[in-house]
């Protein structure tokens, strides 16, 4: 009985009901460290048994590594939410950012789940993560580091966040997964070990093992961004700088995006109209992530193209049929990357 309480049992409808039902606001904010932990199923399942007690949703990854995660937190409970993390040796005093905008459903429910690794890197050993306060950047300072004819900016994201917002003159290679960006950004920049290297992701995580690849392949002045795009748009709000990123962030919750600024730098993958706006293919044997304006979601339904359109317009008892051939339920699906 105890392990079932540990697991969410609701389906997506009455999860939504219940989030329709609340009659408070909700802070959305992701926080990582890298540390070791032990005893990971005893610390995932006081975990989940404390956040769902608060009413908190969200997505938390723990392995012997540390911990990676993106959370939304009823307002009023934030205080109850921070004691919690406090009363974790491994999680006491954390860095935790909140996001640039906030919805009741950027997650509809909570999973705490052990894996492998935080950040899935590919690679057979682990990297040796040792922070270094004087290669973290803030705004100012990354921004002072751009004018520097010797800088090269690297994104560390998929290609499908840095298609929609990226900062200026940034590389950014074509990787649909972190672990095929590691060896393709080393590649890439080969003969460039002594340039100063400015690495940049979402909040910060996968630059701590890009820095820590990248150095381990002798590359002499590696920096991060800290705290990452997320970090970056709200100090550049506060201390009135330039903002240097254009467009938008992409996070990986239903809101899919944030806007740093309002320039769309991205296309409607079908009509090429200007659009920032990602959505899953609304057939769920296919479910492929693309860029559609609203007028195409008008024409396609929501689709990525006219044959998903027409598959998702079938009744269920058809889908699932038609499922049992993968090619022929989602024809487009084999096109995508990653």
């Amino acid at each position: 009985m105890l392990k079932n309480n540990l697991f969410n049992r609701k389906n997506k409808y009455q999860l939504i009901h219940s989030l329709d039902k609340e009659q408070f606001e909700r802070t959305t904010c992701s926080f990582y460290r890298y540390i070791k932990i032990n005893d990971l199923i005893n610390i995932r399942n006081q975990l989940y048994t404390k956040l769902i007690e608060l009413h908190c949703l969200g997505r938390i990854y723990i392995a012997r590594e540390g911990i990676n995660a993106q959370v939304s937190v009823p307002t009023p409970n934030w205080d109850a939410f921070i004691y919690i993390l406090d009363s974790f040796i491994e999680f006491n005093n954390m860095h935790i950012k909140p996001a640039v905008t906030h919805s009741k459903y950027s997650f509809i429910k909570l999973i705490v789940r052990v894996k492998n690794k935080i950040v899935a890197d590919g690679l057979k050993d682990d990297l040796v993560i040792s922070p270094n306060e004087e290669t973290y950047l803030s705004a100012t300072e990354f921004n002072e580091a751009m004018d520097d004819p010797n800088s090269i900016v690297v994104d560390m994201r998929n290609y499908y966040e840095s298609e929609v917002g990226h900062f200026d003159d940034a590389i950014c290679p074509d990787a649909a997964t972190f672990k095929e960006l590691l060896p393709i950004v080393k590649e890439m920049l080969n003969n460039k070990k002594r340039n100063k290297l400015l690495l940049y992701c979402t909040g910060g995580i996968r630059c701590e093992k890009a820095s820590a690849y990248l150095k381990y392949h002798n590359f002499e002045d590696v920096n991060q961004l800290q705290g990452g795009i997320i970090s970056y748009s709200q100090q550049v709000k506060e201390d009135n700088l330039e903002c240097k990123f254009k467009g938008k962030n992409f996070v990986f919750d239903a809101r899919m995006g944030e806007n740093i600024t309002d320039d769309i730098i991205s296309k409607c993958h079908q009509c090429e109209a200007p659009s920032n706006r990602h959505t899953n293919c609304n057939n769920q044997a296919c479910h492929i992530l693309f860029i559609q304006c609203k007028h195409c979601e008008t024409i396609f339904n929501n689709c990525c193209s006219k044959t998903c359109s027409e598959i998702a317009a079938k009744p269920l008892d058809e889908q699932r049929i038609l499922r049992k051939n993968p090619l022929k339920a989602a024809p487009l699906r084999k096109y995508q990357k990653g």
